[in-house]
């Protein structure tokens, strides 16, 4: 069964053919814009690469990156075979290459498609790196000696007055880690012996917060240390003042940002993925209509066009059956080769 047939007069295939060179060149720049965009967003998932745990998130810009230098040599080839639909005489030497042309163009186009749902669907496996990630670094906030870890504090320093934020979840995860260093505590004093017998992993641990999770805007000069002891600073309850240091955890500001940028650059890219489906459905109209023209002494009769010369099933097996026979023969010769065989005493 035949879809989308269209009767196509000489005039409305030469306009058809304009168009679509023009509309392939747009499509170009489009794809050199994807791939800008996959660099883009690559970039900035690589700035903060010590606070995510994995680089599963990866696979957006990477998918990103792939589809656009793709685009660029499918509407190239596209804005080729335009400029010979306008003359009979040279369309017939694209026949054999486009159907191996669209299979590819096809696969490209649905893995665009499959970039855009990611870029929409990868927020929880985002959390999970940045829950992980955050939750190291902040642990390996006061190993500025140990190699490998001489950056993590001026990271996570920056990262916080960056993005307004502090700790994981929020200020308290502070608490459970000791943040400063043992070289720059005095184990002669009694309190930090105190604090240090408190708990049975001997860490110096106390209801305070680096100096990047103060907040600037508070009218208050920043109390860090004794967060949660009222009587150790002068008309301040814990419970009911608004602090003045950040309360939104790093997580949710780093998920906010990521999932913002690839939200952005999703909707960018599905109007572009829309441009490449334009391309590709208009040129395989193209394609049917000057195939009927060929071997005709008259190039300017009217022709019909169509989108699929069999229903939607039948084309997608068509194009499959030749990769599954590939790799059925090729499963069959490696199963059927003889290993080594010794030689029969004589």
């Amino acid at each position: 069964m035949v879809v989308m047939k269209m009767k196509f007069p000489f005039q409305k295939r030469v306009k058809l053919a304009q168009g679509l060179w023009l509309l392939s060149w747009c499509a170009t720049v489009a794809g050199a814009t994807t791939f800008t965009l996959g660099c883009l967003l690559k970039t900035e998932l690589r700035r903060r690469a010590e606070v995510m745990d994995n680089t599963d998130i990866h696979i957006v810009p990477n998918t990103l990156m792939i589809v656009g230098l793709a685009s660029l040599g499918i509407n190239y080839f596209a804005s080729k075979i335009c400029q010979d639909a306008l003359d009979a005489g040279r369309f017939p030497r694209w026949k054999n290459f486009l159907k191996p042309y669209f299979a590819v163009s096809c696969f490209f186009t649905v893995l665009m498609l499959l970039a855009i749902i990611m870029s929409y669907a990868m927020k929880g496996s985002l959390e999970s790196s940045l829950k992980a990630g955050l939750r190291n670094g902040i642990r390996f906030y006061k190993d500025t000696d140990t190699p490998g870890r001489c950056f993590q504090k001026q990271n996570i320093d920056r990262l916080q007055m960056e993005f307004q934020c502090c700790g994981n979840n929020d200020f308290r995860d502070w608490f459970e880690v000791q943040w400063i260093s043992n070289r720059y505590l005095d184990f002669s004093s009694k309190e930090v012996k105190n604090r240090i017998k408190s708990n049975v992993d001997g860490r110096y641990l106390i209801d305070g917060v680096p100096f990047s999770c103060c907040n600037p805007s508070s009218p208050r000069p920043c109390i860090q240390y004794h967060l949660t002891n009222n009587s150790a600073h002068y008309n301040y309850d814990y419970q009911t003042e608004e602090l003045n240091i950040y309360l939104r955890g790093c997580r949710e500001a780093l998920v906010n940002y990521y999932m913002g940028l690839m939200n952005t650059i999703g909707a960018g890219v599905l109007s572009i993925f829309l441009l490449q489906g334009s391309v590709l459905v208009s040129l395989r109209f193209l394609q049917t209509a000057m195939e009927a023209v060929a071997g005709m002494e008259n190039t300017e009769i009217e022709t019909e066009g169509y989108l699929l010369e069999k229903g939607v099933k039948e084309t997608i097996m068509e194009y499959l059956d030749p990769v599954l026979t590939f790799l059925l023969l090729k499963n069959q010769v490696q199963e059927g080769t003889p290993g080594e065989t010794t030689p029969a005493p004589a």
